[in-house]
Parts: C-alpha cells; sequence; structure tokens
C-alpha cells in the first residue's frame, strides 16, 4: 500500500504539469530520447525520498509562503571555517539556535581538487561530499538535526560548470567525443575568437579571455570563470539530465534550498553575449516543475549579478514561477555605497525599482557574503544625479581599502583592471566599517562611531523586502583575517581576507556586557525583534518615503491595517527627516537622527 500511495502522490503531481514540461523540454532538445530519461530520474528520486522529508514535502505544499515569513533569519558560511567537519559543525547547532537561525547557506562542500577550487565552485563530484569536509551520511545527518532545530539547509548548486578534473572533463581530455560534448571544445580559434568578440570576460585580470587551451585534449576549451572550471554545454540534453539527477540526489540528502550559481550564464549561444538568454529561463523553469514534482519542500535562491531590469524574469509569473528568491545583490552594494558617501538617493532609487517588482518577487539581502563587493551601480541613474560612474566607483573601492582621506575603512581590492579602473572591494562587515582602525589605533570616538556604522547596516538591511542573510562572524564583530598572505595557497585571492576561522574565543564573549561581540550580538537580536513586528507578513507593502535628506533613507511597511516607519541615517551628522503623510499613511512630521542613528516606529 505504501509503495502504491507513492506511486499515486508521484502521478497526482505530475499529470497537472506534464504537458509543460515535455513542451519545454522539446523546445530546446527535440525529440530526444533524453526526455524519457529525465522522467525516470524524476520517479526514482520520488521513490527513493527518505519518509521525513517526503511528510516535509506535503507540508509546504500547504504552506507555500513559508520561506517568506518574517521570522525568517538567515546565515551563510564555510563548514571547515566555522567548524571543521559536518560532524563538527553538528556539534554547533545550539550556537546556531541561539540566533534563532531559520536557514544555514553553507559554502560549496561537494568533492572539489585541492587547492585549485574557487573555494569550492570547481566541483569534480556533484554526488559526493568532499572527504576533507566529511561523507554524504554526515551531510544526511546535519540536515535531519538542523531540520530538527527548525534551520533549512541552502547548498550552492554550481551548474554552469565543472572542475576540470571531473570524470567527463577527464574523459574528453582522453579525446572521448561523447564527454567533449558536454563542454565547449574547439579544434581551432575560429569559433572561440567569435565568441570573445561578443562576451565579457569574468575576471579580466585574474583569468582573462573565456577560452583555455587543453594541451592534452588538442582544443580550447569554454573556461568563461577560471582555466580550471569548464562551462558546461547544456544544448546536450545529457548534461541537462545528469545535473538534475545530481540535484534531487542532494534534495534526497535533505538540502532544502539550492542556490543556483551563475544561472544567467548557463545557456551559449554564438553571436550573443551569452547572458540573460531566452533558454536560460526554460531550463530553470523546467527545474522548478521538477522540484513541484519531486520534492515540493525545496525551493531555488538564484544568484543574479544583473541590472534590475533583468531580474523579474528570473521569477517567471505566479502562473509559471522560476527562481523563489534572488540574492539582493544590487541593494547590497548601493548599502555600501551610501555609508561611503553619505548620499543615500542611489540607495533609494534602487530599493523603488526592486519594490516595483511584482508580488511573487522576493530578495535573500545581505550585506557581506563569500564574495566580494562588486561596484556595479546604475551608471545611468548616477548620470541622472550628476555623478560621474567611473570616478565614484573609483572612490568607493578605494575608500573601502582605506586610501582615501578621512576613511576609516580596512579593506583590500580583487581584480583590480588598470587599463578598465575597474575593481571590487574586500572585507568584513566590521572592518569595512570602521571597526577595526578603531581598535588599531585606540580611537575610542571611531570604535563607538564604527559600531553605530555596522548596526546601522545591519537594521537598514533587514528592514527590506525580503529576509536579511549574516555573513558568519558578523553576529560577533569578527575583523579581517589578514594571515591569509602567509599561506600560499590563499595569497593570491583577496578574497579570502573575509574567509577567515571563526573565532570561537571571540564567540564566547557574547554574553559579557560592553565587549565587541556582545554588543553586534544584541544588536542582532534587535534586528530579529524588529521583524516581529506584524508589518513583515509575506504580504506586507514596502515602500520608500521622501525624508527631505539625501542621507537619510525613509521606509515604510504597512499590514493588516498597521504602518510601521524606520528612518536610518547614512550621513556622518545630525540630520532631521521631515515626512508627508498622505491618505492611508499617517506619518510624524519630523524625526531627529544623530549621525548613522535609526529608528523604528510604529505610527
Amino acid at each position: 500500500m505504501a509503495a502504491k500511495h507513492i506511486d499515486t502522490v508521484f502521478a497526482e503531481r505530475l499529470a497537472p504539469r506534464r504537458a509543460e514540461l515535455e513542451e519545454l523540454f522539446h523546445s530546446l532538445y527535440g525529440d530526444s530520447p533524453e526526455l524519457a530519461h529525465f522522467e525516470r530520474v524524476m520517479a526514482k528520486a520520488h521513490a527513493d525520498r527518505p519518509a521525513d522529508l517526503k511528510h516535509l514535502d506535503a507540508t509546504r505544499e500547504q504552506d507555500p509562503q513559508w520561506y517568506r515569513r518574517g521570522d525568517m533569519f538567515g546565515m551563510t558560511m564555510y563548514t571547515d571555517l566555522f567548524a571543521g567537519k559536518l560532524t563538527d559543525l553538528a556539534g554547533h547547532i545550539d550556537y546556531l539556535k541561539e540566533q534563532h537561525l531559520t536557514y544555514l547557506h553553507l559554502m560549496p562542500l561537494l568533492t572539489m581538487p585541492h587547492p585549485d577550487n574557487d573555494g569550492g565552485y570547481a566541483i569534480e563530484d556533484f554526488d559526493t561530499v568532499d572527504p576533507s569536509i566529511g561523507t554524504n551520511e554526515d551531510l544526511a545527518d546535519l540536515t535531519a538535526k538542523l531540520r530538527k532545530a527548525g534551520i533549512s539547509l541552502c547548498l550552492d548548486f554550481v551548474m554552469n560548470h565543472t572542475a576540470s578534473t571531473h570524470r567527463w572533463a577527464k574523459a574528453a581530455q582522453a579525446g572521448d567525443p561523447e564527454y567533449q560534448d558536454y563542454y565547449f571544445c574547439y579544434d581551432d580559434r575560429t569559433i572561440p575568437d567569435q565568441y570573445d568578440a561578443v562576451v565579457p570576460q569574468v575576471f579580466p585580470t585574474a583569468a582573462p579571455g573565456n577560452f583555455t587551451w587543453n594541451e592534452r585534449m588538442g582544443k580550447w576549451v569554454m573556461t568563461q570563470f577560471y582555466p580550471f572550471q569548464w562551462d558546461l554545454n547544456y544544448r546536450n540534453p545529457k548534461v541537462f539530465v545528469a545535473m538534475m539527477s545530481s540535484l534531487l540526489h542532494l534534495a534526497n540528502l535533505g538540502v532544502e534550498v539550492f542556490r543556483i550559481d551563475a544561472v544567467p550564464y548557463i545557456w551559449k549561444q554564438l553571436g550573443t553575449n551569452c547572458r540573460n538568454l531566452p533558454q536560460v529561463h526554460t531550463i530553470v523553469r523546467m527545474m522548478r516543475i521538477m522540484s513541484e514534482i519531486v520534492c515540493p519542500a525545496v525551493v531555488f535562491k538564484g544568484e543574479v549579478v544583473m541590472a534590475p531590469k533583468e531580474l523579474a524574469a528570473y521569477f517567471g509569473t505566479p502562473e509559471k514561477p522560476e527562481c523563489h528568491m534572488l540574492y539582493n545583490v544590487s541593494v547590497m552594494v548601493n548599502l555600501w555605497s551610501a555609508l561611503a558617501n553619505g548620499d543615500t538617493r542611489l540607495l533609494k532609487t534602487q530599493i523603488d525599482k526592486l519594490d516595483a517588482l511584482p508580488d511573487n518577487c522576493w530578495f535573500v539581502n545581505y550585506l557581506r557574503c563569500h564574495d566580494d563587493i562588486g561596484w556595479g551601480l546604475d551608471e545611468d541613474v548616477e548620470r541622472q544625479l550628476g555623478i560621474d560612474p567611473l570616478k565614484h566607483k573609483e572612490f568607493l573601492y578605494h575608500f573601502y581599502e582605506g586610501m582615501v582621506p578621512g576613511s576609516w575603512s580596512m579593506g583590500e581590492l580583487y581584480n583590480y583592471d588598470p587599463a578598465s579602473g575597474d575593481a571590487r572591494s574586500c572585507g568584513t562587515t566590521a572592518s569595512l566599517c570602521g571597526i577595526e582602525r578603531a581598535i588599531i589605533t585606540h580611537d575610542r570616538p571611531l570604535y563607538e562611531r564604527s559600531i553605530q556604522r555596522d548596526l546601522l547596516m545591519h537594521h537598514a538591511m533587514g528592514f527590506l523586502r525580503g529576509f536579511p542573510m549574516l555573513n558568519c562572524g558578523d553576529e560577533i564583530g569578527q575583523l579581517n583575517g589578514w594571515d591569509y598572505k602567509e599561506d600560499p595557497d590563499r595569497v593570491a585571492d583577496s578574497r579570502n581576507l573575509h574567509r577567515s576561522k571563526f573565532n570561537w574565543k571571540n564567540a564566547a564573549k557574547r554574553d559579557i556586557p560592553g565587549t565587541l561581540p556582545n554588543r553586534l550580538w544584541e544588536g542582532m537580536a534587535d534586528v530579529r525583534q524588529m521583524r516581529s513586528d506584524p508589518c513583515f507578513a509575506p504580504d506586507a507593502w514596502v515602500t520608500t518615503w521622501d525624508a527631505h535628506d539625501d542621507g537619510v533613507l525613509a521606509m515604510v511597511r504597512q499590514a493588516g491595517g498597521r504602518t510601521l516607519l524606520g528612518v536610518f541615517n547614512f550621513a556622518n551628522r545630525d540630520a532631521t527627516a521631515t515626512l508627508d503623510s498622505i491618505e492611508g499613511v499617517s506619518l510624524p512630521r519630523t524625526v531627529a537622527l544623530k549621525p548613522y542613528e535609526w529608528k523604528i516606529e510604529a505610527c
């Protein structure tokens, strides 16, 4: 009876979705026999899905807005830097529960080459945990313990490329034409040159070009990111089905959220810039249908580092959804811009553009993560405001490098390109906000103001549409890890500045009043308390408000007849927000703010 019930559930979910799924598959792959293989893969994954996860599937089908609730609070971390192995991390779940986390994003932990793995984003085996971190059994045990603690586990699904040491790449290098068709391999530069003529470079300084010559294979292979990361050919249906099989395997180990890495890049077409092509959305839509059939508890978070006009497409439509949520990269960058120059105009404009997106659009908001800060600001808006985009970008990355007079920041440049004047920034939240410089220089006023900056940024981020995610260590004010410069395997990548081992000694001070860890810890608790207000309901109305002071960001939330006002002073001066009320939104006329102060008021 149990098996019959399982088959019935699968069939009931498949039936209303099958026609669209097959139509989408045919649109990419014609009458490929891989469609039947794909459907068998889905059926087997459902049959193999553990009973507790099937129970979670049924629960989430009745509560599809679960990831949009106000109590969602996330954290991202590297397993080894936080604790060591997966088993060690499982021993620290109480620390995560203490923060009332509901979402934990672990950086890539699948089998990878060492040391060249781009922080785990070069994967040798999509089905197996890296032995240095643990086993598949350890991962399944961890996800079960996290679920019991009310925490959903997120893992990256790096679907654009594999490591050059993946078994497919090894077979391709050995001359197997079947596996050479899993990638983009060419005998000469004719086609690579045609791609390079229009396809932007991801890392023009660190990894110039989009192709790498492979001596063993005697061919050029597409490598848009690093030479040891080979781009997959999704025009080959075998690639799509194999990758979906791996995703479902991880879902059955208890992964509840997949961060789809570099999703705009996954479809390549000669004569285009190979970004945001329609076929990308066909693939993501098929992934969404697949998850709704096999594992409806699972949600997808897209990494889409693109202009706001490109974002809505990655959510699909309410009738044909794609990603459940996206990383809020653009507002993250604008928060740091506003902090550096005390001007919130760009930030407000960016928030307005995202708030104008349809209701099905949802974001994971953050200040820092494993990656750098890429200064991708809206250049058209900058020009409208009389801001020179290149000069502004140069100001920002030099400011956070600590090289601008008056800067309180301590960070480093990443991927500086002298030809274009482009660069990105690295550093922890605390160090970028000035706390590290204040400690080194014994500057007490700077120390107090820097903590205020740090907490301002977290409260503003927490007030946005979506839910907040901390970078592990931000909750205790972790500083930069300059010791990476002593490690020959890490020194070449300045992003390791904010990829340092978690400071458990400092974490132990989180209950000692007046210490830096305690003040940041209590500050994060205040963010969570703020978000317990009914105005953080999934269907809340959120908008910016004119504060009549460019240094102040004002936002309004409404839900259930209740209004919540948030005002945030990004300027290093006293400010007064002057607010206009309208019908249905009654606000205080003025709100006085000290430098970097914020106020949250029910109206």
